[in-house]
């Protein structure tokens, strides 16, 4: 008798949503089974990996990390220009980070300005992910949405204290929201509906859980993920049918193992490798767990994940 592997029919499905606009738009979601499970529904479209880049050079990251970028750093525009021209990138994912009030803390204007100058250099869909601070992001993410008008960004992150300024003005210029909460299944569907409360589209929401990296949190992020996909596939609970986007990178490559040298550590082995693949893993664990976007960091890294998402896809 010929082995049959048992089947579950699943009667929710993932919204689809686009991001970005002309011929290199993106869609993501629309997963009607548990990720990768395609012997039991369909997933139409693929993950997607988004590069991360800052608004000014860091400082801070290990010389490994800035190898790939180091002609380019201190650019933004060239640096999200080498991540398409020579690394593949299918999205970009621009990291606000000067305007922190906790760090640089850079005017919004200022900030503005290299948003405008990323978003008119690139042809493939743009994240633009804010200082989070809530009520710096509630002035800067109001202004993302108007110089981006036309471009269908993905806004990142509107939380429940800044939703109803941002929401509004993604509404107006008809931007996409990545709707953020912190790492619980409840406060993410609270704040999906009250983003639809407001007027948002479904097809304009995408979920962002609030990622933790390996070793550090991440055991938590894939069980309240894993969780919003079963709600969402399982229970049919409309609230929870939205993609979702893992800003991971920045999670990952700030702690100690990504950052020590073998020289101070020898037990911990080379420290290229080792941070590659601990973003590598992270992301793959945030795949199986659900994950439709990632922002990554490493070439080395996203080609790893883009290999794998390759082979289980089929």
């Amino acid at each position: 008798m010929t082995f049959q592997i048992p089947k579950i029919t699943y009667t929710g499905r993932i919204r689809e949503v686009e991001i970005g606009a002309g011929p290199k738009l993106v869609k993501v979601g629309g997963e009607t089974c548990y990720p990768f499970y395609l012997f039991e529904g369909e997933m139409p479209n693929p993950p997607r990996i988004a590069f991360e880049v800052w608004d000014y050079e860091p400082e801070e990251w290990p010389e490994w990390a800035v190898e790939p970028f180091k002609d380019v750093i201190h650019d933004p525009v060239a640096w999200a220009r080498k991540s398409i021209d020579v690394y593949g990138a299918e999205m970009i994912a621009l990291l606000l980070k000067s305007a922190d009030p906790n760090g640089m803390d850079r005017a919004v204007e200022d900030v503005i300005t290299v948003v405008e100058r990323v978003s008119k250099a690139i042809d493939v869909p743009l994240i633009v992910w804010g200082s989070v601070n809530d009520e710096k992001d509630a002035i800067l993410l109001r202004r993302v949405a108007e110089v981006c008008e036309g471009r269908n960004v993905a806004i990142a992150p509107v939380v429940e204290k800044n939703y109803k300024p941002v929401g509004a003005m993604a509404i107006g210029y008809s931007q996409v929201v990545a709707a953020s909460s912190p790492i619980d299944v409840n406060l993410a569907k609270q704040l999906n509906i009250l983003l639809g409360n407001l007027g948002v589209t479904d097809e304009k929401i995408i979920v962002d859980p609030t990622t933790g990296g390996l070793g550090y949190g991440l055991e938590y992020t894939y069980s309240v993920m894993e969780r919003d996909r079963m709600a969402a596939l399982t229970q049919e609970d409309l609230k929870l049918q939205y993609p979702i986007v893992c800003n991971l990178a920045n999670e990952v490559w700030k702690t100690r193992e990504a950052r020590t040298k073998e020289e101070d550590d020898p037990k911990l082995g080379d420290e290229k490798k080792r941070a590659i693949l601990m973003e590598s893993i992270t992301a793959m664990s945030l795949l199986f767990a659900g994950a439709d976007i990632l922002v990554m960091r490493h070439p080395d890294g996203i080609a790893l994940v883009k290999d794998m998402i390759r082979e289980l896809m089929g």
